[in-house]
């Protein structure tokens, strides 16, 4: 009964999301993510949505988990908690096949695939633009869900300082300060955050078999510390030539439950530097130059006792070669090259290979018709040689009716987890090969925006587990989904809503055919409300998920649920705000992964100094 309440509430989101565009997804927002040169929403091919500084502190988001969480086709897996590991699923797609970019700079651990994104301090976040579907033809391995890039503060305008105070549930602490300007030519921001909690008991765990989650049983609280820094500035030389660099920092400690032979706690760093320089160097060619560092470094511990170190560093470097070819075409020429190391307590068979790639993007509109073609060539030092492709066409029956089309193929290798890790490693295994399909229609009737996608990804060689908790290839997995989204304005009220159908299923020859792939839901919606209120806006959001299975067999169920926020802000002064929110009002108690808890009723008051922009 509990997962046929689960099922109606959700399905009734669907009746009002023939409709919702998420409030990032303003079709008037500019992305640079989708096409790796700024575009307009309303001229992409691709499923974009964008969350800006407004929207996050409007849904007073403590986490770049937080800001994410509810974005259409997107899902988390999370072991206990605010800082806990986390996986993003994006359109059925695993935590590792969604490439994470910080200021255009690829991110993440070269050892698990997969980035900390829990670890990324929010309060330093601009921005973020999540791109749905394969984009390896731009980007490489690993963009077969899709793209999230983050942004940092870029600044720029007056001298403007900032400041937050936050405490809550948990006794969790959260400030953050920071200070932006600029002139004519130059911009700069800084800041500095701190969140901490004592949490609370992140995993119901069982020492011995058939144990699972943490394989321990620590009931206490497990608590968590970030100490975020970053600094982003850029001056424009000439009329024709601007440079900019920027650090982003986040540090601290993670505790959870481990046991003898593992670990209950670490002390993290993930940190990313970046530069750029752009030139125009003729009035019909904009190239950019860019490179980067990111680290992953984390010291683990059982009981303050030392147990391992995981270092990983990522070099990378880009040139963009942009041509305006006709009054409404443009060519891209671009190449790429990534460095990956790993090194700490670890024998890894080897522990460094690099990429390079070159590739090309061209796109069109021609009366009513769009189109975008692109192509790509990676060398990967350990795999060889890997091409990819993607192709999209929109056509606009009106000004605010238009209808798309898209296919694109990806491709992304073994980490050095998955081939090396000692008792786990499989060297034999092959790169995950994919081809994703789409079809979309988005409109504009009366007041409310919206939008329908279908879309089928095939991916050949999947990376999974076999009983042995061996990763192995699957012969083939097919993903099918439907995205709605809308919104609209109704009575002073700003509504938002989406819902995603997804059907993920194992299709190897194997027991688990027709099995759905772990950690997935079926069935993912949030419906949005907020209004202003004389000096209050007010607003609440309601988010579900269908059930999930934590293993590929199928045998452990997690069910669904549906949680409830409240949010109020209160503007003291011009200035001046007072902030408070009410997550899971209802006191769900759910899982999204086996054994381990997610938190419960939970509040958090904040008083924020933010001036308007002038």
């Amino acid at each position: 009964m509990t997962h046929l309440r689960t099922a109606g509430l959700l399905a009734g989101l669907s009746l009002f999301a023939s409709a919702p565009q998420a409030a990032g997804d303003d079709p008037l927002t500019i992305n640079v993510t989708a096409a790796r040169t700024p575009q307009s929403n309303v001229d992409t091919l691709a499923s974009v949505t964008v969350i800006d500084r407004d929207e996050i502190e409007r849904r007073q988001a403590h986490s770049v988990q937080d800001a994410l969480r509810g974005v259409p086709g997107l899902s988390f897996s999370n072991n206990g908690g605010l800082g806990k590991a986390t996986s993003v699923f994006l359109r059925g797609a695993e935590s590792d096949q969604v490439l994470v970019l910080v200021d255009g700079v690829r991110v993440g651990s070269a050892t698990l695939g997969t980035t900390s994104i829990q670890d990324i301090p929010i309060d330093q976040v601009e921005r973020i633009e999540v791109v749905r579907g394969p984009r390896s033809s731009l980007y490489g391995a690993d963009a077969i869900g899709g793209v999230i890039q983050i942004f940092t503060r870029k600044g720029g305008g007056p001298l403007t300082p900032r400041l937050s105070l936050g405490g809550g549930s948990h006794g969790t602490q959260d400030y953050s300060a920071g200070l932006s300007g600029g002139g004519e030519r130059g911009w700069f921001s800084v800041g500095a955050s701190h969140l901490q909690t004592r949490g609370f008991n992140s995993c119901a765990g069982r020492p011995f078999p058939p144990g699972g989650g943490c394989f321990t049983d620590e009931p206490d609280h497990d608590g968590y510390r970030n100490t975020g820094v970053a600094a982003r500035a850029g001056y424009r030389l000439t009329d024709t030539l601007s440079a900019e660099a920027h650090y982003l920092r986040g540090e601290g400690e993670n505790e959870y439950d481990g046991s003898v032979f593992s670990s209950n706690s670490s002390d993290y760093t993930q940190d990313v530097f970046g530069a750029r320089v752009d030139w125009r160097v003729l009035s019909g060619w904009q190239m950019s130059l860019s490179g980067g560092r990111s680290r992953d470094l984390a010291d683990a511990f059982h009981d303050d006792s030392f147990r391992s170190t995981f270092n990983s560093n990522r070099y990378s470097a880009s040139w963009l070669n942009v041509f305006t070819i006709g009054a409404a075409q443009r060519l891209t020429l671009g190449a790429d090259w990534l460095d990956d190391r790993v090194s700490g307590t670890t024998d890894y068979g080897q522990d460094s290979r690099d990429n390079a790639a070159g590739f090309a993007q061209y796109q069109g509109q021609f009366g009513s018709h769009e189109l975008t073609a692109a192509v790509r060539r990676d060398d990967n030092q350990q795999f060889g040689g890997h091409t990819t492709g993607s192709l999209a066409w929109g056509y606009r029956f009106s000004p605010t009716l238009r209808v798309m089309a898209s296919w694109g193929s990806a491709f992304k290798a073994p980490t050095f987890n998955e081939l090396y890790f000692p008792f786990f490693g499989n060297p034999s295994l092959e790169p995950e090969e994919a081809d994703s399909y789409e079809l979309g229609v988005a409109g504009q009737h009366g007041a409310v925006d919206w939008s329908l996608n279908l879309y089928q990804t095939d991916i050949d060689e999947l990376i999974g587990f076999d009983a042995s908790f061996v990763p192995v290839n699957i012969d083939k997995t097919r993903i099918r989904g439907l995205e709605a989204i809308a919104s609209t304005r109704l009575a002073g009220w700003d509504l938002a809503a989406n819902l995603s159908v997804l059907d993920p299923e194992n299709r190897g020859q194997d027991a688990n055919r027709g099995n759905q792939l772990p950690r997935r839901a079926k069935l993912l919606g949030r419906l949005d409300a907020d209004r202003g209120l004389g000096a209050w806006r007010i607003g609440a959001s309601l988010y579900g998920e269908g059930k999930r299975y934590d293993d590929i067999a199928n045998t452990t169920e997690l069910g669904g649920y549906v949680t409830f926020d409240l949010r109020a802000t209160y503007a003291l002064t011009r200035d001046w705000s007072l902030e408070g929110k009410l997550a899971n009002a209802l006191d769900k108690h759910y899982r999204t992964a086996n054994l381990f808890n997610q938190d419960g009723r939970n509040a958090m008051l904040t008083v924020r100094y933010a001036p308007p922009a002038r």
